[in-house]
């Protein structure tokens, strides 16, 4: 049995697109005489379509779409992953199904029982439950169906939530030759082997192949990786897709194939990632040019490396912004940087806009010492400007703050926070230095004074971010431990050896912090636990 497994980019909401895509895909399959072909979850709408599924027309389209399909499946099993109504009893109108066509026919749908409400999913807001695992027979094969969760809770990798069946299990004993998993996984740093492992752990259980196809491509925050996984029955892995890119995997079932390692570079991935995210996020948008402050420090550098692979240079524009306090090797290196990326840089001193806001603000500031208002007027006056070249020449801004600052709140309101889209908002401080240093792997595009000073906002004289804040390795530690593993201050210092009133002190600005970052550009989502997405906290609370 030949299977292609269809790893396609879908557009939320692009019914026809997506469909288009569909349709050229099952003309290449019967070019490839293939028996199966096996999209991911949700395809037809792409994923996750969130509030559209409030919308009646919009389930309603999609059976229109899935007739399309139906007609010109000849010669194919097909499984395409689409929201359908629930035309018997539960609490929700909708299901989220794999339809299950076989050479013109639609013989029925297998709806997805595990419906995820944590992190960044909310799928219980929508969905009803599948209520039964169901075996569907092709050409001798008898074929098991899951989507995406259904497998996952199997393997051990679900420590969120408490599922009342394990639609593995509920597999076994109807005897599949073969398990389809039809999946929109998002990525998250180092996730791609875990997925292999989840199909490995399936197959062994089931004693059959296990198939996922993974969505690839950026929804707004959300990243799909791809990487859809083919494993054999004693779960080897025996296939992967492509990373980050569309793929048609054609997998063979009876080729004596061998045993496919899997090595993957953590950062490479991390930087493709943010990639595909700017660049999805612009074109399904329909923006083609991008423009970042370029202030010749390291976070608005690397920024400027993955607008350029993104967007194409001819594409980015930077803008230098030099205030009092701009040092000459700020600007020396931004103007390096823009040299080695053949990027188009304007020059706009803000010195003369700053100076008459002091002016104007001399009455009301009388008799005070010069302090953070000072400094965040040059942030604020930086963001205008950029945001009248945004509006003037057509350029979507691109916030350059990285995580570690975002979670601390080292960022100003209406300043270096406005734009677009904050592309590095998942990023730590410690994970910019590595994106930069792979940059560098092969030459110095981005300049090695860059990499080694110490880091600055320059909005006062002889400025350091170590006058604000620890230095950024322990601010890292804490914020993976508290944010992403959840932990106490007091288990976060006793891992670290840190003081503890140090611990307490960045877990309250983490907190207080929170007002800044609802107010902030969506950002590219990368880590287990993002700001926002998949995060929520009340502004206003006594716990912390």
């Amino acid at each position: 049995m030949r299977i292609l497994n269809a790893q396609l980019n879908p557009i939320i909401g692009d019914l026809e697109g997506n469909t288009k895509k569909i349709l050229q895909t099952l003309d290449r399959a019967r070019e490839q005489e293939v028996d199966i072909v096996l999209f991911s979850e949700l395809s037809l709408c792409g994923y996750p379509p969130e509030d559209l599924l409030l919308h009646h027309s919009f389930i309603e389209a999609q059976q229109r779409y899935l007739e399309m399909i139906v007609r010109a499946s000849a010669r194919l099993m097909v499984l395409v992953g689409l929201v359908r109504p629930n035309v018997s009893n539960g609490e929700k109108g909708i299901f989220n199904s794999a339809a299950v066509i076989q050479d013109g026919r639609l013989v029925g749908f297998q709806d997805k029982r595990l419906l995820p409400t944590y992190d960044v999913f909310d799928e219980r807001r929508y969905f009803e439950p599948g209520k039964e695992s169901l075996i569907w027979e092709y050409k001798g094969k008898k074929i098991g169906i899951l989507i995406c969760e259904d497998i996952w809770q199997h393997a051990g990798y679900v420590a969120d939530t408490r599922y009342a069946c394990d639609p593995v299990l509920d597999l076994k004993a109807l005897s599949p030759d073969l398990v389809l998993n039809l999946s929109a996984s998002p990525y998250q740093f180092q996730k791609p082997d875990v997925r292999v492992n989840v199909c490995k752990k399936c197959a062994q259980t089931l004693h059959c192949p296990v198939i996922l196809c993974c969505q690839v491509g950026a929804n707004d925050q959300l990243v799909f990786d791809g990487y859809s996984v083919y494993v054999d029955a004693e779960g080897e892995l025996r296939q992967v897709g492509k990373g980050f890119a569309e793929d048609e995997m054609l997998i063979d079932l009876e080729s004596t194939a061998i045993s496919c390692p899997f090595f993957y570079d953590p950062i490479q991935d991390l930087y493709q990632a943010l990639v595909l995210g700017v660049r999805d996020y612009f074109h399904k948008s329909g923006f083609k040019k991008g423009c970042l402050g370029l202030s010749g420090g390291i976070d608005s550098a690397l920024v400027a490396c993955i607008a350029v692979d993104a967007l194409g240079k001819e594409n980015v524009l930077a803008l230098a912004l030099p205030s009092r306090y701009s040092s000459e090797l700020s600007l020396k290196d931004a103007e390096q940087l823009v040299h080695n990326l053949n990027i188009e840089m304007l020059n706009i001193p803000i010195e003369q806009p700053f100076a008459a806001f002091l002016d104007v603000l001399e009455p009301v500031f009388e008799g005070r010492a010069p302090d953070i208002a000072e400094e965040n007027l040059q942030s604020r006056i930086r963001g205008t400007l950029l945001m009248a070249v945004s509006n003037k020449l057509g350029y979507i801004v691109l916030s350059t703050g990285n995580k570690s600052e975002m979670a601390m709140g080292y960022c100003t309101l209406y300043g270096d926070m406005c734009g677009g889209l904050s592309v590095i908002s998942d990023v730590t401080k410690q994970q910019v230095y590595a994106l930069c240093r792979w940059i560098n792997r092969d030459k110095e595009v981005i300049p090695e004074s860059t990499l080694t000073k110490e880091p600055s906002a320059e909005l006062r004289p002889n400025q350091k971010d170590s006058d604000s804040l620890p230095d950024y390795a322990i601010v890292d530690q804490v914020l993976g431990a508290y944010v992403e593993r959840y932990l106490s201050p007091e288990q976060i210092a006793a891992e670290y050896d840190l003081p503890i009133e140090l611990v307490i002190d960045l877990v309250k600005r983490i907190h207080r912090a929170e007002y800044k970052r609802r107010q902030s550009a969506p950002g590219i989502r990368v880590s287990k636990k993002a700001f926002r997405v998949g995060r929520r906290y009340p502004i206003v609370q006594g716990w912390m």
